[in-house]
């Protein structure tokens, strides 16, 4: 591509309403330009390297077995009723009505269409297994669109749908698909970690997020140091220690406690340690009533794993402070598990010490010296906690340690949760009908050329992998409309590039040689060749890698150039 013939936009100044350094730059480098809060052109330049995330998508996808369609991104509401999402799918999902008045909505997602056309096709578990996939424009209207594509009303995605005759092939698909995700993201480029998640509003027994290290990612990841254990911390595991408790040493004292109510105030008017104190929450009951959550002092609740105890009301909803107060008799900042009136479930790090020090139920009071068993019944126990830095890993190798990471991608074994709803089912072997497991698998492929810009760039620009970079090499000739020398040079060097099959581009623009270069560093790419007429008198190009500190001289050959790139 000649930058001549090609629309390159580049700007020195940082957008003030770019917030995160990927936004920056793809509005800096002219990747994409802003139409309305949350909605984004894709310009030429950042339309090559989109192009190139979906081909990686799609050839993987194919290579595992998938078979591509395309489904409309307007959908009937009544499939969305069908399934009983239409309701509590909240304002996320943008709902309008057509000119007869009919409902519709613009796609956050597919579940419902493809449920609804495998219902129309699919008869025989002959025809199974089955797995579809598009990449396609989804909208989610955001509260707050924010980071560019990043977190964009309207973005590309590749989203797969898979039926299966039971679970176990389910599984199998379940894992195909995770191997392929692998290779996506590796081709792509990407430090990226497979991590343990929470399913969401989408459901199913089992999911996992595919997230890019990155340290603006919104996510927090819990990592094991020395073992291969990773998990969003909203569904990292915490188990308890195996260690047994010690003996009760203290006896029971109540305390005066006046106007001390959080831990912290209590641990310091005590001198104890927040690792030695229970504090006990109140909770929404499931089926009615309330329910307490004992916490070690320095620990804080899990709410989604809260929520998926069978005790627990889901959705997860804390006590009103009346209520508490009726219960009690006290206030919030009082409670503890002796002489409870509710129920308790502890946290397993909770009943692992003994003589710690909690609520006394009665305000301005606490106990010191309490222990599970002899002054208050022994908890049923769960895991109920935020997993912390330091924890041992769940599967006992390693160390967790906290990173940042940009979802891109999500798989979830989604099981009969749409399947059932909409009443799908196919004949098994015995002529009886059954209703297949069904699982779906996600990739953000807008989202995912912010998230390597995240982990990938300098203070210069963008710093692109090869595979995604919109251009491999760009020959910048110094001097080309003086030089006939190095032009011909130029010309040639692109002309062999090109029919080695290499995208690259030749700035023709005439600029003057920093121009060049910093252009050539803000849209990223990889590799540069640099011709000038000094060079050539010593049968040399000047060629730098994106990545490297500083240039080398090479050969003024088009095979020396092609070793480089191989």
């Amino acid at each position: 591509m000649r930058l001549s013939k090609f629309p390159l936009h580049t700007a020195k100044e940082t957008p003030a309403d770019a917030e995160v350094v990927s936004h920056q730059l793809m509005l800096r480098a002219g990747y994409i330009r802003k139409l309305g809060a949350g909605l984004y052109s894709w310009l030429p330049l950042g339309l090559r390297t989109l192009g190139k995330i979906s081909q990686i998508v799609r050839e993987e996808m194919n290579a595992a077995g998938a078979l591509e369609l395309l489904m409309p991104a307007v959908q009937p509401a009544e499939l969305w009723q069908e399934s009983g999402r239409w309701g509590v799918m909240g304002d996320e999902m943008l709902r309008f009505k057509d000119r007869h008045k009919n409902d519709f909505c613009y796609g956050p997602t597919h579940e419902e269409v493809i449920c609804h056309h495998v219902k129309q096709d699919f008869r025989s578990y002959k025809q199974l297994p089955v797995n579809f996939y598009q990449i396609q424009t989804k909208f989610r209207d955001e509260r707050r669109p924010r980071f560019g594509v990043m977190r964009a009303r309207e973005f590309l995605m590749k989203d797969a749908y898979s039926f299966h005759l039971d679970t176990a092939d389910l599984e199998r698909e379940y894992y195909n698909m995770r191997g392929a995700y692998t290779r996506i993201f590796t081709r792509i480029g990407a430090d990226f970690r497979v991590v343990k998640a929470d399913s969401g509003n989408i459901g199913g027994a089992m999911s996992e997020e595919f997230h890019i290290l990155a340290g603006s990612g919104e996510d927090l990841l819990a990592v094991a140091e020395g073992g291969t254990y990773a998990a969003n911390v909203e569904a990292a595991e915490t188990r308890p220690s195996g260690q047994p408790r010690a003996a009760a040493s203290a006896a029971l004292e109540k305390v005066s406690t006046p106007g001390q109510k959080t831990c912290e105030q209590v641990s310091k008017f005590m001198n104890v340690p927040l690792t030695g104190k229970v504090k006990l929450l109140v909770v929404k009951a499931a089926g009615g009533g309330l329910i307490g959550i004992a916490l070690r002092g320095d620990h804080e609740l899990n709410e989604i794993k809260a929520a998926k105890h069978p005790k627990i009301a889901s959705p997860f909803e804390m006590a009103k402070p009346e209520d508490v107060q009726k219960a009690f008799g006290c206030e919030v900042g009082y409670l503890g598990p002796v002489g409870c009136p509710i129920p308790v479930i502890a946290d397993h790090a909770a009943v692992e010490f003994a003589d710690f020090v909690c609520g006394a139920n009665d305000n301005d009071h606490h106990y010191k010296g309490a222990n599970w068993g002899r002054d208050c019944a022994e908890p049923e126990t769960a895991d109920l906690r935020q997993v912390c830095e330091g924890d041992p890993s769940p599967d006992g190798k390693g160390v967790i340690k906290f990173y940042r990471g940009i979802e891109g991608g999500h798989i979830f074994q989604l099981g009969q949760k749409y399947t059932k709803a909409m009443s799908l089912s196919v004949l098994d072997a015995q002529g009886q009908a059954v209703t297949p497991e069904m699982g779906c698998y996600g990739i953000g492929v807008s989202r995912m050329a912010a998230a390597v810009i995240e982990q990938s760039h300098d203070a210069n620009g963008i710093i692109w992998p090869d595979a995604i970079a919109p251009f491999r090499v760009l020959i910048c000739p110094i001097g080309m409309d003086k030089s006939a020398a190095v032009k011909e040079a130029a010309e040639s060097l692109y002309a062999a590039l090109t029919q080695a099959g290499i995208e690259a581009a030749l700035d023709d623009r005439g600029q003057r040689p920093g121009a060049m270069f910093a252009d050539a560093d803000l849209i990223g790419i990889p590799h540069r060749v640099v011709i000038g007429d000094k060079g050539l008198a010593n049968a040399q190009f000047e060629y730098k890698h994106r990545r490297a500190a500083s240039a080398e001289m090479i050969p003024a050959t088009a095979e020396a150039v092609l070793e480089k790139l191989r």
